[in-house]
């Protein structure tokens, strides 16, 4: 009980802090409506598990303590988050409400742009390892580590379809959608800089 417990707080605070997954969710919703918004919800919470996997498996630990491949997969994961913020702060198109629906990316690539951020984010990277490495006992089984995968990805999904919802409302993107020009800048300029802070971001071993 006190596991689950400790991964729930864990996992709560970690998800609400404002981050790449925030800002990418928040521009599709308001941009193409709740479907792209809560297609890329669905990809955030499956891209969590990429992280999961290789955690339990060990892997991670050998990135973590590798420098070279370490900062191999920041830098994946910060050019991707930079790439996301640039198509954003170079963005000059001014969408109505109802033209932004007929613009709106097709459902694989909605999802794939949430799984995407996600699983080259070595923010979540670190916030997994440093989880696991603190509350997973040696002699834990294989099932009760994925279930506490499959609770981070789930809690995962519920948040960013809730900000997805909210910022897909119609009042909200019509309010949004008049300001397209600053909340693009914006939310370009929250990706690049997180992206090149993760450059920046130290080993946890």
């Amino acid at each position: 009980m006190n596991e689950l417990l400790a991964v729930a707080t864990i996992t709560v605070l970690a998800v609400i802090s404002p981050g790449p997954d925030f800002a990418m969710v928040i521009r599709n919703s308001y941009a193409f409506g709740p479907r792209i918004g809560l297609l890329a919800a669905l990809g955030i919470a499956c891209g969590v598990q990429v992280h999961v996997m290789y955690t339990v498996f060990g892997i991670a630990m050998l990135i973590a303590s590798s420098p070279a491949a370490f900062m191999l997969m920041k830098l994946i994961g910060a050019a991707y988050l930079i790439y996301l913020g640039y198509k954003s702060l170079s963005n000059n198109t001014a969408l109505s409400l109802e033209e932004a629906s007929g613009k709106a990316p097709a459902a694989p690539a909605a999802f794939l742009m949430g799984f995407f951020t996600n699983a080259l984010n070595p923010k979540t990277m670190l916030f997994v390892v440093a989880t696991y490495t603190q509350i997973v006992q040696p002699n834990s089984s294989l099932g009760h580590n994925f279930a506490y995968g499959l609770f981070m990805s789930l809690a995962h999904w519920v948040w960013f379809s809730a900000v997805a919802l909210f910022f897909a409302a119609p009042a909200m993107r019509q309010r949004m959608l008049e300001r397209q020009g600053i909340v693009d800048k914006g939310i370009g300029i929250a990706l690049i800089a997180l992206g090149a802070s993760l450059v920046f971001t130290k080993s946890i071993v």
